[in-house]
């Protein structure tokens, strides 16, 4: 069966329920309800699950695009001139500034198995445009040399627990966490 692009005003009501859940995920985190989303949408709650059979279905969604926004900024690093430490910190800055203001970023960040499955691809390319910048830091002497991409991913999903766990009223200091992390990647 040939498969068929989808109407206009399908596509525009898919593009409404994936903003209005990335805006409720960003509040209220993965806990956000379906009624929620399909209101802020302007659209009926079958609307959402026409575009997205299951909560998880959305939430992977969400997924691909923070994955893809994320490998953006770190692809967009590589393109940047300047030392090579203060490239690779400021896009990693850049990413968490972004994700701290998210709740849902900071709990898939934090280790949301089936969704950060779901958005292989962007992950595929922020691995690789964030080993491009380690590479850059290591041949610079200022990265120790056996910091890894593995090490940036960890930092980042410790920094998602420690953001989401502030968004949840905790006394944590996202911002003093990353800034211990990134101390012990610099070279001595």
């Amino acid at each position: 069966m040939a498969h068929r692009p989808q109407r206009a005003d399908a596509r525009r009501n898919r593009e409404k329920v994936v903003a209005a859940a990335a805006a409720a995920f960003a509040e209220s985190g993965l806990e956000a309800q379906v009624e929620d989303i399909a209101r802020r949408a302007g659209v009926g709650v079958g609307t959402v699950y026409r575009h997205f059979p299951t909560k998880e279905a959305l939430v992977e969604a969400l997924a691909v695009e923070h994955f893809e926004a994320l490998a953006s900024i770190a692809e967009a690093a590589l393109e940047e001139d300047g030392a090579p430490w203060d490239v690779f910190a400021a896009a990693i800055w850049r990413s968490a500034s972004a994700a701290a203001a998210n709740i849902a970023w900071c709990e898939i960040i934090g280790g949301h198995p089936t969704a950060a499955q779901a958005a292989s691809p962007g992950q595929l390319r922020l691995a690789a445009a964030v080993t491009a910048l380690i590479g850059r830091a290591q041949a610079a002497g200022v990265m120790r040399k056996d910091a890894t991409v593995e090490d940036v991913r960890t930092i980042m999903c410790g920094f998602g627990h420690v953001a989401a766990a502030r968004s949840a009223g905790a006394a944590m200091d996202w911002e003093r966490y990353l800034e211990i992390a990134l101390d012990g990647l610099r070279a001595r």
